[in-house]
């Protein structure tokens, strides 16, 4: 804490590590909070002393300063320089004024709400009637279009008004109009100096609240907690749509179908027929998320208690939560919110002078990188090709000439970039093959060269894109005639080919029959494949990744099989770049996690590369809280029949590497009761792995002292799994017997690496089956590699890109052997199976607490004996 709170005051950028355990949560949240009060606190002093001095001033000059033979600075006379001072402190004493009676003013009134709980069930009461006012107005206004005897024709062209793009008057960048009360004065409140506290997931951010709430700040303390709409989200019809793309792009529409109501006299809106009305959101109003916000100040609440009061008070929290920003102490998001600067721009967030603290950010560079990198195949490119065209033909004499020429660019750039893929975006692209398969790598400039597109300027693009709201136009376009326009599992209902749909089957069917191409059914045959729900969208992050500069990014065109199976990938070779405004605006940035080493790469990739001054940057790393003999680490160099082990790509597929793998866990089994967590460098290689003791007969012998279980790909079976495996344990503890508990087979980088507690009896050995090495075969990595070692410097005579392969593989190991001591009291043995870990540049990458207490064992003999002495001393003393 005193560390953080120093970083803080001085201004720093801070790479801090704390052990899962150790109370790192409490213990940013008591440092980071109490600066904040601290500097709140002088702050308010010193706003103080100027009020004062500006109300016993005078405004006119003193004799001395009203000198006429004396000399100021730049060669003015001193009376001049003191007139200009002097207006400059009146200036600021009127700025102090106004901000001191605005806090008051906010103070106040949520002291007000704090206290007096009538003034919420007024404003309660007071939504009611509003809610029944506006139903009975609705419905008389739907009795009086019912009767009004409008055509068809006239309704279609009313209806489609929402698809027209507007006119777009210039290029130039200029200011959204939000389509709320611009003037409204709380629209424009200031924001306080605060802190932004991110990390990955929803969970995690939840949990960091429910210990804001405990600690002693919990009473007094402004917190916000952001999220997505998924997250957000209170309007029932909009959450099930399910994909977190389907629900912007309904949110955006109701919305603007909100602002537009607004804009439109009361005659023609008697004339709008239910379907609009049903597409304004009821949460979405204005006084409503005030109502929110100001609750949300009073009082810390987190994601979940958010939502309930969105429902209570029926208010969208996801746009009330952003209006509490200004005025809160502390906000609370997911840092892909953060890392991206549009999605930073739209949430309101400002960092200049304030603090950002990115808490579990072992994986922030590739975090980054994945946030700025793009991917669009070729299947959707021939579809918001076709989309788009329809859209045009349809529209061609109501859209501005503007609108028609950016709309024929996008058209040619969707083209150009199939043709990148050998395909024509005129036929399907699951009937066109590539005739060249394989992935090829392309500076961006090489790309636009090669595609014909170098004379379009993509930052117009980028900004039409922007401000025309063309994807959102289209999605309500391709949904309105039922083209396919969901990320939803394809179902019997939707297999259905309608309007738009037919007519695009019927261009792909002709054009297929003239290329003489077999036909392709019009549905997939695979259920459970997920259909964009935008495709135009996904493109346009595709056109803003080419806007990077040259050198930091390369084109990955992936020719497989068909076009539709190919596709184009963005990928950043510099995420430092997109981190540099962050570093540069905050006042102070801390980046924490529980397993930070190597800290290298956060050095050298990012921090120096962002341009931040290495005076400026401070390390910060503590050991464990549990005691010593708590925790058993070994690095073991042979198995039990004096195998070396070393689990290289050449070596591991071996039988005899595989044996004696199994007889090291048959060995461990018989003197670990509980859980034993064993970690295989991929999927492929524990599959091999226990495919080769089935024969061999070892799973057998395993199977007799512990329960095997295997981590599942699916996502959605690993509960059950850590289920029936605590079950299991439990079940072995209280009844004893034969069996001594479970063994789980996991998979480094995998479901159970990351996020998973095996706390107590659930992870009582740890082991690490060889280094879990990436791909260097990937061609990702080896553009990263070598763009690494054109740009860094070498390091201890390690090429940069040697040093990256160790650091990946190093990271992920201590994410997995992390899984295990989880609070004070916890103990666990970690096995590493390479002798390769002994070696110095790998060994000093281990976390600290883990590395001052690991022995290096050649023999398994003493490393088994070692083990057996420790457990039976913990079970002994429990």
């Amino acid at each position: 804490m005193e560390a953080l709170y120093g970083a803080l005051e001085a201004g720093r950028v801070g790479i801090f590590e704390s052990p899962t355990g150790t109370g790192k949560s409490l213990s940013l949240i008591c440092g980071a909070l109490s600066w904040l009060r601290d500097w709140e606190e002088k702050r308010r002093q010193e706003e103080a002393r100027l009020l004062a001095l500006g109300a016993g001033g005078q405004d006119g000059l003193t004799p001395q300063q009203a000198r006429p033979d004396g000399g100021g600075a730049a060669g003015q006379p001193d009376w001049v320089t003191a007139f200009v001072q002097k207006k400059e402190e009146r200036d600021m004493v009127n700025r102090l004024k106004e901000e001191h009676i605005r806090r008051k003013k906010r103070e106040d009134s949520l002291e007000k709400i704090r206290h007096n709980v009538q003034l919420k069930y007024a404003a309660k009461r007071k939504r009611c009637e509003e809610d029944e006012a506006k139903r009975l107005l609705q419905l008389s206004k739907e009795v009086l279009s019912q009767g009004s005897g409008e055509g068809v024709l006239d309704q279609l062209d009313h209806n489609e008004e929402e698809l027209i793009l507007a006119e777009y008057e210039s290029d130039d960048e200029k200011k959204v109009v939000s389509g709320l009360e611009e003037d409204d004065d709380d629209l424009e409140e200031e924001h306080v100096t605060k802190i932004y506290y991110c990390s990955r997931t929803h969970s995690q951010l939840s949990q960091f609240v429910h210990e804001v709430q405990k600690s002693p700040f919990g009473k007094d303390t402004r917190l916000v907690s952001l999220g997505s709409r998924q997250n957000l989200c209170v309007n029932e019809e909009v959450r099930r749509l399910g994909a977190l793309q389907l629900i912007n792009d309904r949110c955006m529409e109701m919305q603007k179908n909100k602002h537009g109501r607004k804009k439109k006299s009361d005659e023609e809106n008697e004339g709008k027929k239910r379907r609009v009305s049903r597409t304004v959101c009821p949460f979405y109003s204005y006084e409503q998320m005030q109502f929110l916000r100001d609750e949300v100040l009073v009082e810390v609440k987190d994601i979940e208690q958010l939502v309930s009061l969105g429902r209570e008070t029926k208010a969208c929290p996801y746009y009330g939560s952003r209006f509490a920003i200004p005025a809160a102490q502390l906000v609370v998001l997911p840092y892909q919110m953060l890392l991206h600067e549009p999605t930073r721009n739209a949430a309101g967030i400002k960092l200049k002078d304030q603090v950002v603290i990115i808490d579990e950010a072992h994986n922030l560079i590739d975090t980054i990188t994945c946030i700025h990198s793009a991917e669009v195949s070729g299947s959707q490119l021939c579809c918001a090709h076709s989309q788009l065209s329809q859209y045009k033909e349809r529209y061609r004499k109501r859209l501005k000439a503007k609108n028609l020429m950016y709309i024929k660019q996008i058209l040619y750039l969707l083209e150009k970039f199939v043709a990148m893929l050998g395909g024509n975006v005129n036929q399907n692209p699951g009937c066109q093959t590539v005739s060249q398969t394989g992935v090829v790598l392309k500076s961006i400039n090489d790309f636009l060269f090669q595609s014909q597109t170098d004379n379009i300027n993509l930052f117009k693009v980028q900004r039409y894109c922007e401000k025309s709201l063309i994807s959102r136009k289209l999605f309500g376009f391709v949904e309105r005639y039922g083209a396919p326009a969901s990320a939803v599992k394809i179902s019997k209902e939707n297999q259905k080919l309608t309007g738009l749909q037919n007519f695009l089957l019927t261009l792909h069917q002709g054009s297929d029959k003239e290329a003489g191409t077999p036909q392709s059914p019009p549905v997939e045959a695979e259920h459970d494949q997920l259909r964009t729900a935008s495709p135009l969208m996904q493109i346009e992050g595709f056109l803003s990744a080419l806007t990077n500069a040259n050198q930091d990014g390369r084109v990955l065109l992936n020719r497989q099989g068909t076009v539709g199976q190919s596709s184009l990938k963005f990928l950043l070779l510099n995420p430092a770049v997109h981190f540099a405004k962050v570093v540069e605006e905050c006042r102070a940035v801390i980046i924490a996690g529980g397993t930070m080493q190597p800290v290298a790469d956060f050095r050298e990739q990012l921090l120096c590369c962002a341009g931040v001054d290495p005076a400026r940057i401070v390390e910060f790393s503590c050991g464990h809280v549990i005691p010593p003999e708590n925790i058993l680490p070994i690095i073991l160099c042979s198995g039990p029949s004096n195998q070396q082990l070393e689990f290289t790509y050449q070596t591991r597929d071996l039988p005899q590497m595989m044996d004696e793998t199994g007889r090291i866990l048959c060995n461990l089994c018989n003197v670990i009761l509980g859980g034993v967590v064993c970690f295989f460098p991929s999927y492929e290689y524990e599959k091999q792995v226990y495919g080769h003791w089935e024969k061999t007969g070892l799973l057998s012998r395993l199977s007799a002292k512990k329960k095997i279980f295997q981590e599942p790909k699916k996502a959605n079976q690993v509960e059950q799994v850590l289920v029936e495996y605590a079950k299991c344990i439990k079940r072995c503890s209280q009844t004893g017997g034969q069996m001594t508990g479970a063994l789980l087979l996991s998979v480094v980088g995998g479901k159970m690496s990351e996020g998973i507690n095996f706390s107590d009896d659930l992870g009582r050995c740890v082991i690490m089956v060889g280094m879990p090495y990436p791909n260097i075969r990937s061609p990702e990595l080896q553009e990263k590699m070598t763009w690494l070692d054109k740009t860094m410097p070498r390091a201890a005579g390690q090429a940069p890109s040697r040093v990256l392969i160790e650091n990946l593989c190093m990271k992920a190991v201590n994410q997995s052997i992390g899984r295990a001591i989880r609070h004070q009291k916890d103990f666990a043995s970690i096995l590493l199976l390479d002798h390769r870990y002994a070696r110095p540049a790998i060994f000093n990458k281990l976390p600290q607490w883990i590395r001052e207490r690991t022995q290096v064992k050649p023999a398994f003999g003493s490393a088994f004996a070692e083990l057996r002495k420790f457990h039976r001393g913990k079970l002994d003393a429990l």
